[in-house]
């Protein structure tokens, strides 16, 4: 069956950008990433699914970025972004904190304007062999990206003993762990689809406690 063209009324379903932030090709976290996108999928969303080495970039260089511009991995990274309404990272944990590779590509997006990583909807993922499961890195990925001004889902997920964490067909080898990221993927698009399709979200989104109900959008910089 054909489904109608989207339009004010009847808004078409979310876009999804889904990638794994490791470069190595058989990393667990790309395929988390891979499932993530799988559930995203089959709760009606629209999924773009990336790797890594799609946004090839070197490290940032302001000289670099003066003379010649953004290079074509970072520009490649906001027209995928900027074509979604929310976004997915499976990320590793490297010493405790995000992989270089992921800030850096971070960096060189930030210097886009309008800046693109403002008001999208982030759900974190993360994978490692550790018994942590990569969750640190996750924390200090929050830091850049809501400094941004993106909207992180509070609820991140880490899959610990990953090595180990798979089936042959890509689920989760503990079903209730498996249950849980579908029930956080679920709960994730619900969010992105209630800011998606009603204006009044879009226009308060509160940080803190504190926030009052009458209170202009808080400034941050994020443009």
């Amino acid at each position: 069956m054909t489904q109608p063209e989207p339009n004010d009324t009847q808004p078409g379903p979310v876009r999804v950008l889904v990638f794994g932030a490791a470069l190595r090709t058989e990393s667990t976290n790309a395929r988390l990433a891979s499932l993530a996108a799988r559930l995203i999928a089959d709760a009606g969303a629209i999924v773009d699914l990336a790797a890594m080495h799609d946004f090839a970039m070197p490290s940032y260089d302001g000289d670099a970025e003066a003379a010649e511009g953004l290079p074509d991995g970072a520009l490649a990274l906001r027209d995928r972004l900027e074509a979604c309404d929310a976004f997915a990272i499976a990320s590793p944990e490297y010493n405790a904190s995000l992989p270089g590779v992921l800030k850096n590509a971070i960096d060189w997006v930030s210097r886009v304007r309008p800046q693109p990583f403002k008001d999208k909807h982030a759900l974190l993922l993360s994978a490692s062999p550790s018994m942590v499961g990569g969750n640190r890195g996750l924390w200090t990925l929050r830091i850049p990206l809501e400094h941004l001004g993106t909207r992180v889902y509070p609820d991140m997920f880490s899959l610990a003993r990953a090595h180990q964490g798979f089936t042959d067909d890509g689920l989760l080898a503990d079903t209730g762990l498996q249950q849980r990221l579908a029930d956080t993927v679920t709960a994730f698009l619900h969010l992105v689809e209630a800011d998606v399709r009603y204006v009044c979200l879009q226009r308060r989104w509160y940080e803190f406690l504190g926030d009052r109900t009458e209170a202009p959008i808080t400034q941050r910089a994020e443009d």
